[in-house]
């Protein structure tokens, strides 16, 4: 995949019914990538902190104040906890988060697993829900199928679907969810 441009990045998505859109923006800084979202239908701002191999350290999501609605944390070990020091046990072992309200959460795993066209593989990611802050773990399983080509399924809902990517590993077109502008 192609490198991120040093002075960052900015990618654009509407919905399939061109309701609502989003824009992403990466900046490299303290050695690694901060994601900043910016989500128009469910009216919410993300951060996602990411080491220089795509590791999430930290998320955080914004509703409707300034602070955090919510603030997860993970260390290189996989063990999750929140602001207050809570440790999220059920988290544990959740590589990736996933956010279903953007497609830039598919880009966190593909960047950072950098498989080949024929490979996939399996991890668990800490799936949040943006209305509630209720967050699961799930099941998941990345495929490369060609150049530009991924396969995603949820291997606890069973649910699939193919998308493109870019030279970054972003997402195009995610069918009946998101559209790249």
């Amino acid at each position: 995949m192609t490198a991120f441009p040093a002075d960052g990045y900015t990618a654009r998505w509407h919905t399939w019914d061109e309701d609502s859109a989003e824009t992403v923006t990466l900046r490299w800084e303290n050695e690694g990538w901060t994601a900043i979202g910016e989500v128009g239908r469910e009216a919410v701002s993300y951060v996602i902190r990411l080491s220089a191999l795509w590791q999430v350290s930290q998320f955080l999501l914004f509703r409707d104040a300034d602070e955090p609605d919510l603030w997860l944390g993970t260390d290189a070990a996989g063990r999750w906890g929140e602001v207050n020091g809570a440790h999220r046990e059920d988290l544990d072992g959740c590589s990736d988060i996933d956010l279903g309200c953007t497609p830039f959460t598919n880009t966190v795993p593909i960047r950072r697993l950098q498989l080949d066209v024929g490979d996939g593989a399996e991890l668990s990611a800490a799936m949040i829900d943006v209305e509630t802050l209720g967050i699961v773990p799930v099941r998941q399983r990345y495929e490369h199928l060609a150049p530009g080509r991924w396969r995603y399924t949820n291997l606890d809902s069973d649910f699939t679907t193919e998308f493109s990517v870019d030279q970054y590993g972003l997402v195009n077109d995610y069918p009946n969810l998101f559209r790249r502008i």
